[in-house]
């Protein structure tokens, strides 16, 4: 092998851009799952002194929690799909009614791009006797195979991502004593917080310093917030 193929390797290999729905989609999902679900424990710990009404918490809280965000990404991500097939179909019908006007468009956008006109004219051209609106749909409208939106994918993942998130508090609350169990709680917390951070970062290409940092400064806030009203209620469960 040339010093050069593994360069050029590197060149073909995909981009972190292209795992960006499915991983928003899990991220989004297993930081519910770890947040929402540790909160829910905390709270009740915070007032319960057994340990049956802190899981029955906790896996109810996982049940419908990983319903809803399936349920939540799959509507949400539908309604994108919907209104990325009216413009398609817009595009398509303005291509039918005036495709002079649609290749001036098209020419205007690759000059706005840095293409001379004589230039512009003639990628437009060509693109537009290969497959028009392909070409509007990626160039105009910029819907591509990586940004297009993909309701069942996300659902899917958030969901499962949802449930292995929220697994985590779930097993601690089962495993660990209940005598300072939110104190448990909350460190085991912070610690699948910084994971699940650091591990997204990883998996984006992006910095796992300034992910970590984020995903924990929240999660300390909410899981915090949730175990003050529990003490400040002070309802006593069990």
């Amino acid at each position: 092998m040339s010093e050069s193929q593994p360069q050029l390797q590197n060149y073909l290999d995909p981009h972190y851009i292209t795992r960006s729905n499915w991983l928003r989609a899990a991220v989004l999902g297993a930081n519910d799952g770890i947040l929402s679900t540790t909160s829910i424990a905390i709270g009740v710990a915070a007032a319960s002194h057994s340990k049956e009404p802190i899981i029955l918490a906790t896996l109810a809280g996982l049940v419908a929690g990983a319903l809803s965000m399936a349920a939540g990404e799959y509507v949400s991500v539908s309604s994108q799909t919907d209104v990325e097939k009216a413009d398609i179909e817009r595009e398509q019908k303005e291509l039918e009614e005036m495709p002079e006007m649609e290749l001036e468009m098209l020419t205007q956008i690759y000059q706005e791009r840095g293409l001379k006109r004589e230039t512009a004219k003639l990628v437009a051209t060509e693109l537009t006797e290969k497959d028009a609106l392909a070409a509007h749909v990626r160039d105009e409208l910029g819907i591509n195979e990586i940004s297009q939106a993909k309701p069942i994918q996300a659902a899917l993942v958030s969901g499962a991502s949802f449930t292995f998130g929220a697994l985590l508090p779930l097993f601690v609350s089962i495993w660990l004593p209940i005598k300072n169990l939110e104190y448990y709680l909350y460190g085991f917390g912070i610690f699948f917080l910084i994971s699940l951070g650091a591990l997204a970062a990883k998996t984006g290409g992006s910095s796992i310093v300034k992910a970590t940092v984020r995903i924990t400064f929240w999660g300390t806030i909410a899981m915090g917030i949730t175990a003050l009203v529990g003490y400040l209620f002070d309802v006593t469960v069990g």
